[in-house]
C-alpha cells in the first residue's frame, strides 16, 4: 500500500460524487501501446522514479499520455500521485506549492516545470477543502484513490495513467478506446459536468481541434443550450482560454468548433452578430484567413501578439459598431474612436483584455484610414508608427475582404523600400495625391492651460 492517504474504492463511484461512471481497470500492457520513455521529458521520469522510491504511487497522466498515444509530442508532462503536496515537497528542494481552486506541487527544473497532483477523490466526507457556489465547482481539495483520481477528470482521453513499474497504460474510463476511435467524451453527466466548469465546453472544442477527434454525440449535445454559462466564468480565465484555443496552431478549427456549437456568440457577441449580417461573408473570409495565418505561424515557431489576434476577432465588431455610428452623424474619424473604445469596453464584459494588448489593437484599427493618405508628412508619420508594421500586415489580410485596397498595398510596399529620407512622393503620381484626398481629418492638438496660467501644448 503507497504511503500517503489514499482513500479504496470498491468499483463505482460514490452516489454523492458529482461523476457516477462506473469503473473497471484495463491495463494495457508495453507492447499494445505506442509510448516510449524515450518521449518522455527526463524530468518527469526523475520525479516519477523518486516518488516511487519514496512508497507513493506515482503516474503519468493526462494530456501527455494522450498526445503520445496520437503521435503527437506533449509540452506538458503532469503527474499524479498518491503523495500530498505537503509530500512532495518535502522530497523536491525544488518544489513549491500553488493554487487553492486546485492545490498542486510544482517540481522545476530550469524552465521546465513538472506538474504532480493528489489523487482527488469524488466525494467529501469533511477531512477535505471543497467548496461548490452556484452548482460551479470553486475549490477541489480532497484526496482519495487512482480509482476516484480518474472518474472525477473531464474527458475520457485525460484519464489515463502510464505507470513506470511496468511501463503499461492503466483504464478506468474507456479512455483508451475512445482515443483509439479519436473521440471527445466526457465522463459522467455532460449536463451536469458543464455546469459544475462550464469551461469546460471551450476545452472540449479546442482538444477536438488539437487532436482532430469528434466530440461523442452525448457530449456535444448540451453545449448549445448551456453555452450562456460561460458568461458567469471569470473574464480573465476566458482571456486564458481564448489564448489556447487560438494560438496553439489550430485557430480556424477551433473558430468552427465555436461556430457550430453557439459559444462564439457568448466569448464574441459583437463580432458573431456583426458576422451573421454580413451577407457577403467577406468579414468571416477575412477572419477565416487571419486565423489560417496565424496557424502558420505557430506551425513555423514564429510570434503571434495576442493584439493582432484580438484586432482580427473584433474587427468585424469595430466596423459594424463603426459603421452604425457614421449613421447617426458622426464624422468618420470620431466614429472609429468611438467604435473603437466602445467595443473594446463591451468586450471586457466577457473576456478581460489587458490594456498591454487592447491599446495596440485599436491601433491598429484607426491607422487603417491613414494608408489612403500620400501626403509626405502624414506618409512619414504612419512609417515611423510603433504599429505599423502590424497595421499594415492588417491592410494586407483586409485584401481577402475585399480587393479595393490594392493600391494601397502597393504604394505602401514601396514606401517601405525606401528611407524615410528618400522617400519621395512625387515618384510616382500614379499612386500619390498631395492633397492627401481620402485622407481622414488631422486630429488638432487639444492645449491646456498651466497652473501658472500659462498655456501648454497637451500630448
Amino acid at each position: 500500500m503507497p504511503l500517503g492517504n489514499p482513500k479504496t474504492s470498491t468499483g463505482s463511484a460514490n452516489i454523492n460524487s458529482p461523476v457516477t461512471t462506473p469503473f473497471s481497470l484495463r491495463t494495457i500492457p508495453r507492447d499494445q501501446h505506442t509510448i516510449s520513455r524515450k518521449d518522455i521529458s527526463p524530468n518527469a521520469l526523475r520525479v516519477l522514479y523518486r516518488l516511487r522510491d519514496a512508497g507513493f504511487g506515482a503516474y503519468l497522466v493526462g494530456g501527455a499520455v494522450r498526445d503520445l498515444l496520437v503521435a503527437g509530442r506533449p509540452k506538458d508532462f503532469d503527474v499524479a500521485t498518491s503523495a500530498t503536496p505537503e509530500e512532495v515537497k518535502h522530497l523536491f528542494r525544488n518544489c513549491r506549492l500553488i493554487g487553492r481552486r486546485f492545490r498542486l506541487a510544482h517540481v522545476v527544473f530550469g524552465r521546465e516545470i513538472i506538474e504532480v497532483a493528489t489523487f482527488r477523490a469524488n466525494s467529501d466526507d469533511g477531512s477535505g477543502d471543497r467548496e461548490m457556489e452556484n452548482g460551479m465547482l470553486v475549490r477541489d481539495n480532497v484526496y482519495g484513490s487512482i480509482e476516484d483520481d480518474a472518474v472525477r477528470r473531464d474527458f475520457t482521453c485525460n484519464a489515463l495513467y502510464y505507470a513506470i513499474e511496468d511501463f503499461s497504460v492503466r483504464d478506468y474510463v474507456g479512455g483508451f478506446e475512445d482515443v483509439q476511435a479519436r473521440l471527445m467524451k466526457l465522463i459522467g453527466d455532460p449536463e451536469q459536468r458543464y455546469q459544475e466548469d462550464p469551461v469546460r465546453m471551450l476545452r472540449a472544442v479546442r482538444l477536438a481541434a488539437k487532436l482532430d477527434f469528434e466530440i461523442e454525440a452525448a457530449t456535444a449535445a448540451p453545449i448549445p443550450r448551456l453555452a450562456g454559462l460561460l458568461a458567469d466564468s471569470a473574464p480573465a480565465r476566458l482571456f486564458e482560454e481564448v489564448l489556447k484555443l487560438f494560438l496553439s496552431g489550430h485557430a480556424v478549427a477551433s473558430f468552427e468548433g465555436l461556430e457550430r456549437y453557439g459559444l462564439l456568440a457568448v466569448l464574441f457577441p459583437e463580432t458573431a452578430a456583426a458576422l451573421k449580417s454580413n451577407r457577403s461573408g467577406a468579414l468571416r473570409r477575412m477572419l477565416i484567413e487571419g486565423l489560417r495565418n496565424t496557424d502558420t505561424r505557430v506551425a513555423n515557431d514564429e510570434p503571434v501578439s495576442p493584439a493582432f489576434l484580438f484586432a482580427l476577432l473584433l474587427w468585424p465588431a469595430f466596423c459594424r459598431s463603426m459603421i452604425l455610428l457614421q449613421k447617426q452623424g458622426l464624422a468618420p474619424e470620431e466614429a472609429q474612436r468611438r467604435a473603437a473604445d466602445r467595443v473594446t469596453l463591451h468586450q471586457l464584459t466577457t473576456i478581460a483584455l489587458p490594456r498591454r494588448f487592447s491599446l495596440p489593437m485599436q491601433e491598429i484599427w484607426l491607422l487603417q484610414s491613414r494608408f489612403s493618405s500620400r501626403q509626405r508628412k502624414r506618409v512619414i508619420r504612419t512609417l515611423s508608427h510603433p504599429r505599423f508594421r502590424a497595421a499594415f500586415d492588417f491592410l494586407v489580410l483586409r485584401q481577402t475582404a475585399s480587393s479595393e485596397h490594392a493600391d494601397d498595398i502597393a504604394f505602401w510596399q514601396l514606401t517601405q523600400q525606401q528611407s524615410v529620407h528618400e522617400f519621395d512622393p512625387s515618384a510616382d503620381v500614379s499612386l500619390i495625391d498631395e492633397g492627401g484626398e481620402g485622407d481622414a481629418p488631422r486630429r488638432r492638438r487639444r492645449r491646456r492651460r498651466t497652473s501658472s496660467g500659462g498655456v501648454a501644448s497637451g500630448e
